[in-house]
Parts: C-alpha cells; structure tokens; sequence
C-alpha cells in the first residue's frame, strides 16, 4: 500500500533545505536532519513517462506520509507518483551510516546507504540486498502498467 505523499509539506521542506534536482539522497538526508519524527526511505520511484523504468531514489516519511523534498524537481504531479521503499533508517542510523561511509571511502559520496553484504548488483542501477530486488520489481511493475499503450477505439 503505497503511503499519502504530503504535498504542501514536501514543498515546504524542500524549500528550507534548498533542495537540488538529481540530488533525492542529499535532499532527504537534509530534510531528515531537520524535520521531528522523521525517518529516511530508499527505494524507487514509479511514474507515467520518461524515463520508462524505475528511478532510484530517497524520501522521508513522517508519521504516515511520504514527504518528498525533491517533488519540486520532478516535474509531475503528486498523484503520477508511486514509492517502493526499499530501505528505512531512522536519523541516528542515517548519521551514523553517513559518518562510517566517509571514514571508510572518502573519495565516494556516502549516499546511498546500502545494506551490509551480501550485495547484489543490477546492472548500472544500483547495489542492495534482497529487499531492493523486490522493491525494484515492484517498481518495475508499476511502470509497466503506468506506461501501457493506449488503444483507440475504432467506434
């Protein structure tokens, strides 16, 4: 079941942390610092048209909804979006993964955060484990469906 994503809030934190387009992880890591009660989502994002796949990417929910501070930069509408999530951390868990990330490859950005090994790679898209398989295929299942051709009625 796929939770209410909160619009006015979305918007509203993107706008104070000056969310940035192509940067979802950053920007939920960001809004998951300063938003009370939050807790930090990757999985992946299905949506009607371009790019025609599933897209990684990064969210927070609060309480029971999606707040997403990149929606600004998506260029759809709230109820053309569908969210997988593939993995949750709560705050203290995000810094302290972010922290290790740095410490232990400080060439790479540190986000995302991916589970501990086993990793299983998909091609170019992404590494995780198990959970990131299902919400991918989930994800792809979705495009599928969202991106069928219509048929014309010859009536």
């Amino acid at each position: 079941m796929n939770k209410p994503l909160d619009e006015t809030l979305s918007l509203e934190i993107a706008s104070r942390i000056k969310s940035k387009a192509n940067k979802p992880f950053d920007n939920a890591y960001n809004a998951a610092l300063l938003t009370e009660g939050a807790i930090y989502v990757q999985g992946f994002l299905a949506c009607p048209g371009d790019p025609y796949k599933p897209i990684e990417h990064s969210w927070i929910e609060v309480d029971d909804r999606i707040v997403d501070p990149t929606l600004t930069h998506l260029n759809k509408k709230a109820e053309q979006l569908y969210y997988f999530p593939a993995q949750q951390l709560s705050v203290k868990k995000l810094k302290a993964a972010v922290e290790e990330a740095k410490e232990d490859y400080p060439e790479d950005e540190p986000l995302p955060v991916y589970d501990a090994l086993p990793h299983e790679y998909y091609g170019n898209l992404m590494m995780g484990g198990k959970n990131y398989s299902e919400a991918y295929k989930q994800a792809e299942e979705k495009c599928r469906e969202l991106n069928q051709p219509k048929i014309e009625s010859t009536n």
